[in-house]
């Protein structure tokens, strides 16, 4: 068995049931992939559209792609066919451009509102307010192929674990109060949050898909 098998069998080990493993495959050969696919793997995440995009074409089409990335407005219509999840929905003008293309390939595509909650300035995200303000606008309500099926967000990159905990759990209660009072069909249900370093304290903070990457398939390759 290689190690790549071998992690993600102790991942999913690690993880499941209390949340879905996301294999970030970004910089890694498809035959990479395919070993991760032969333990049962089916969730892969990218972080840029036309990688993704190249191995969503040569790979088996039962696999569940979710794009995690910051993402390009004209980028959107290459992973429109067949997009499992967009995880970092993080403006308006983004969520209207994935609603144009999911009609054009007559679909729903499901999306989480990337929630900024770090310290860092340079991490992508609405604030709070600025989502509360959206999901109440007649825009918001306009969207007919875009299904939003909860939030995901980063932590800090820091080695202060109380602060990571105070973030993800920021995070887990905005998701309880918007199941609570403005999603409340079923399918608001996903809380993305949690990497190599910091997937445990997501999980024990309600995390139900955790995004693994070199922990899985070592270093990343750099092009």
């Amino acid at each position: 068995m290689s190690n790549i098998s071998e992690n993600i069998l102790r991942f999913r080990e690690s993880v499941e049931p209390k949340a879905t493993l996301i294999a970030v495959s970004k910089t890694k050969p498809i035959s990479d992939l395919e070993q991760a696919y032969e333990t049962g793997q089916r969730h892969f995440g990218e972080n840029k559209v036309q990688e993704m995009t190249s191995k969503w074409e040569h790979l088996p089409k039962d696999i569940k792609w979710h794009m995690i990335g910051h993402v390009q407005r004209n980028k959107v219509k290459y992973m429109a066919p067949y997009v499992h999840l967009i995880h970092s929905v993080d403006s308006p003008r983004l969520l209207k451009e994935i609603n144009k293309q999911a009609k054009n390939n007559d679909r729903v595509i499901n999306c989480l509102f990337q929630i900024h909650i770090a310290r860092e300035e340079n991490k992508f995200g609405f604030d709070k307010q600025e989502l509360l303000d959206y999901i109440t606008s007649e825009a918001f309500k306009e969207l007919s192929h875009v299904s939003i099926t909860g939030l995901m967000g980063m932590a800090t990159f820091t080695d202060d674990l109380d602060q990571i905990r105070k973030e993800f759990k920021s995070l887990s209660s905005l998701f309880s109060k918007l199941k609570e009072d403005y999603f409340t069909h079923d399918e608001f249900k996903e809380l993305s949050m949690g990497m190599t370093g910091d997937y445990k304290i997501a999980i024990e903070e309600g995390s139900t898909m955790v995004r693994i990457g070199s922990a899985i398939f070592g270093s990343r390759n750099t092009h």
